[in-house]
């Protein structure tokens, strides 16, 4: 998203076909709901034909209209959008492969609370409505694992006649390393790889049957 070339052509497609009913979602829900701004996912990602829902915590600063790119991405000038590019494109997800979520999907920047965690999970089952194409359910994170079982103990009837493959890790963010115990910190990063490497073969697995 530095590239101001690739930043004006996600803002110029963020209605295209394939993102157009989840952005038109988050038209409807940002200040009419009174909860604030709620950033675009870019259309580099694969929208509602997506087969991986990549869900953190909440939109990061980097995902800011003006100071940031306005979307959800990968692509984003941010550590934790670096991170996650690098370690889906080792495990052969591609980026149309995935739409990117968040627990809390309003601009807070901190710790979702569990009010906002269950208003959150009220939302991704509207996403889950928009995603038929959806396989695997990558939660990262404590919030994203949490607003799962929200979702699932609230409305189990989203998932009930899908097949999904929820897979559960660490937030890719550095935070998720601050432990003192240096094998604690190379058993989460590896953590991450390793469930990022399932995702891919799940879809790869999934491809070979098709």
């Amino acid at each position: 998203m530095r590239d101001e070339a690739f930043r004006r052509e996600q803002d110029k497609e963020r209605y295209a076909p394939h993102v157009r009913p989840i952005n038109e979602m988050v038209d409807a829900l940002r200040e009419p709901e009174g909860r604030g701004w709620m950033p675009y996912v870019a259309p580099w990602h694969g929208g509602a034909a997506a087969r991986v829902l990549s869900v953190l915590r909440d939109p990061g600063p980097k995902t800011l209209e003006g100071a940031g790119s306005g979307f959800l991405c990968v692509e984003n000038d941010d550590p934790t959008a670096e991170l996650q590019a690098q370690i889906f494109e080792r495990a052969g997800i591609a980026p149309d492969d995935v739409t990117p979520w968040n627990a809390y999907p309003w601009y807070i920047n901190r710790s979702p609370k569990a009010a906002e965690l269950q208003a959150g999970a009220e939302v991704l089952k509207r996403l889950l409505g928009l995603m038929p194409r959806t396989e695997v359910v990558l939660l990262q994170g404590n919030e994203a694992q949490d607003v799962w079982r929200r979702l699932l103990k609230a409305h189990p009837d989203v998932v009930r006649d899908r097949t999904l493959e929820v897979v559960s890790t660490y937030h890719p963010g550095q935070q998720a390393l601050f432990v003192r115990d240096p094998e604690e910190r190379a058993r989460r990063a590896q953590h991450r790889i390793d469930s990022y490497q399932k995702v891919g073969d799940a879809l790869l697995s999934t491809t070979r049957r098709l």
